[in-house]
């Protein structure tokens, strides 16, 4: 793939009105959703729910790419079709999940160093001639004030890491989405999460420059900037808006086609509306989208509840969820747009 063709993909995840589904749920992670519905973690019970999140009718409206996990990309359809070739016809683009999870970063008590670069330009080369068109890697900063994290030198490892992967991964003909997730868990206050989002942001985009990653093939992929879960004072919407914003106009090159936004522990409707919020400040220099799993997928997960009878209820509360939050991307968005009709 050519720098052009890096670039339109990453234009493409960004489209008007359109976001990405992440579907690259961990093994203990999909085990848990699973758990609180009393379905089996097999290998068959999770085809199956991403066979029913991969054909709902009409959800290439609304989700331009998906990302996948290592075992999701190599199943398919119950008649056998690959889930990329499934998307594909359905004018989404596939991507996967590469990195191998965040680890305890030695000597920082703590804090975590996402890894995976080891054997990775083998892995891409692999999931290229499977389908994928784009990649993403997730990197954690946890806030502790009492202990004076997040450090600069876990930032840089993981920005570091961050930037060698994408570099691999435009190698590779691979559009690159970096995550450097900033927590949310914790009594810090928003300020709190603004500088440690700021520090973080910038790091990564040090690092990107200095790794020659090709930013206009590239997607951020980051937190809202937010109160700390357990904060007794929240933040509202305008607040939050009003630092995310102050936060990606301080650190995120215009060269950057676009930032997908993760949900981090918000509720579905907060996710939705906040992103419609920013989308309503006017002209920036790069798109405001979304990359949201769970937000995406809990009224779905809710409604199967791993029943065959209930494909088409969940499949309809995916695409009702995938349409609000791509008028949010476009700032359409209305509060009573949540009880139409799914």
């Amino acid at each position: 793939m050519s720098t052009n063709e890096l670039e339109t993909t990453a234009q493409e995840l960004v489209a008007p009105g359109r976001g990405i589904l992440a579907a690259d749920e961990s093994m203990p992670t999909i085990a848990k959703r699973f758990d609180t519905m009393g379905i089996e973690n097999t290998e068959e019970n999770r085809r199956a729910y991403r066979d029913m999140l991969f054909t709902t009718p009409g959800l290439g409206e609304h989700i331009s790419g998906v990302i996948l996990f290592d075992e999701t990309i190599r199943q398919g359809t119950r008649d056998g079709t690959p889930f990329t070739e499934v998307l594909e016809k359905a004018g989404i683009i596939p991507g996967i999940k590469v990195d191998a999870g965040a680890k305890d970063l030695a000597l920082f008590p703590g804090e975590k160093v996402t890894e995976g670069l080891d054997g990775l330009r083998t892995r891409l080369a692999e999931y290229r001639d499977l389908g994928a068109r784009f990649a993403k890697w997730r990197a954690v900063i946890t806030i502790d004030q009492a202990h004076g994290l997040p450090t600069d030198g876990c930032i840089r490892a993981n920005a570091h890491a961050m930037a060698r992967y994408a570099a691999l991964c435009q190698e590779a003909g691979i559009a690159p989405i970096v995550e450097p997730e900033t927590l949310m868990d914790g009594s810090h206050p928003i300020e709190a999460h603004h500088h440690a989002t700021l520090r973080t942001l910038q790091a990564t985009f040090e690092e990107l420059f200095d790794a020659r990653v090709a930013l206009p093939g590239a997607l951020l992929k980051t937190n809202m900037v937010l109160s700390g879960k357990e904060a007794a004072e929240q933040a509202d919407d305008d607040t939050v808006a009003e630092m995310t914003l102050r936060c990606l106009r301080a650190t995120v090159p215009p060269a950057i086609p676009g930032v997908v936004f993760l949900s981090g522990g918000q509720g579905d409707v907060e996710a939705t509306r906040r992103l419609d919020v920013m989308n309503r400040r006017g002209a920036l220099s790069w798109v405001l989208s979304f990359s949201y799993g769970r937000a995406l997928q809990a009224p779905a997960l809710k409604a199967w509840a791993g029943k065959e009878e209930n494909v088409e209820a969940a499949q309809r509360a995916l695409a009702h969820r995938a349409k609000l939050n791509g008028a949010a991307r476009d700032g359409t968005y209305a509060d009573e747009m949540e009880s139409e009709a799914a």
